[in-house]
């Protein structure tokens, strides 16, 4: 658990900024003077791609922790 806990400090302490938009939004946005917009915009993007994965990483540890725990009541 400790393991776990140190890898996910490491990752958010090491993650850099993303840029995820296409080139043809960015062409748009980066023509504005200000760049609030674009800013809100890759903000959205970045936050849309990491919901499934967290999603997927959830369901995945919950299902290896009901196993490992079916499997550990069984030995005993």
């Amino acid at each position: 658990m400790n393991r776990t806990i140190l890898l996910i400090i490491v990752f958010v302490l090491l993650s850099t900024d993303l840029e995820a938009q296409c080139a043809m939004c960015r062409a748009v946005l980066e023509s504005e003077q200000g760049q609030a917009t674009a800013k809100g915009i890759n903000d959205g993007i970045v936050y849309l791609m990491a919901i499934p994965y967290i999603l997927v990483g959830g369901i995945g540890y919950i299902i290896y922790w009901k196993f490992y725990k079916t499997k550990k009541s069984n030995s005993n």
